[in-house]
């Protein structure tokens, strides 16, 4: 199961162009960046559908990317590098990554591991249980039951999601629902609100958010969703 969106972190110039253009012709719409505090501080950084990382970058370490990728993210992670020792491997995935491959493989390899960890990552969320709003109470409950605190526009943005039962909904649609005309004033606010209710929802549990952006369309919450 292909990405639509991947992120690709690795500073080898030539290794990131070809890679790109290899994906790209998978359909793969694939975002380079060559130094992993630019990648951090990047616009929609843990938003993208599925992430590969080399582990030696300028900026923090690659370890310590995935590590932070795995605070804000269910995406796919894939480490492809030349560093190489049974250590190395057990801390990759100890930190988060969902497979290692060593420098130099083939590209055909990397897109293998990518459809295998897709498959395996839509599979697995199919079986978590359900995020559960509750208008009565104003609360979210997560799958491990915990109960979070929402407010009349979070319950108006959530019901949205709940709606969509998984689509993305665009920025349109949500800001109608909060009785807003699409603008730059409304796209602002929009991002205030979903801003306000990701951190509310990662201060209230050490589970991962499923609320993401995707670019230029709207927001999806990915995992299941429903009102009780």
């Amino acid at each position: 199961m292909l990405p639509k969106s991947l992120c690709l972190i690795d500073d080898d110039l030539e290794f990131t162009d070809y890679l790109s253009q290899f994906l790209a012709e998978q359909g793969i719409a694939v975002t380079c960046f060559r130094d992993s505090d630019d990648f951090i501080t990047a616009p929609g950084a843990f938003d993208f559908e599925f992430y590969v990382v080399d582990l030696s970058l300028p900026g923090i370490d690659g370890l310590d990317v995935v590590r932070l990728l795995r605070k804000r993210s269910e995406a796919g992670i894939v480490i492809v590098s030349a560093r190489l020792g049974a250590e190395v491997f057990d801390d990759a995935l100890k930190v988060g990554a969902d497979m290692f491959l060593a420098k130099p493989l083939r590209f055909a390899q990397i897109l293998l591991a990518i459809n295998t960890v897709g498959r395996r990552s839509a599979a697995s969320a199919r079986l978590l249980p359900a995020w559960r709003l509750d208008s009565k109470a104003m609360t979210l409950l997560s799958p491990q039951g915990v109960s979070i605190r929402v407010s009349d526009t979070d319950l108006a943005v959530l019901h949205c999601f709940v709606e969509a039962a998984g689509a993305t909904v665009t920025r349109i649609t949500l800001c109608a629902r909060l009785g807003r005309e699409a603008s730059g004033d409304a796209d602002n606010l929009l991002h205030a609100t979903i801003y306000r209710l990701r951190r509310r929802l990662e201060q209230a549990t050490e589970e991962r958010v499923p609320l993401q952006s995707q670019p230029r369309v709207g927001y999806l919450f990915r995992g299941d969703l429903i009102a009780v």
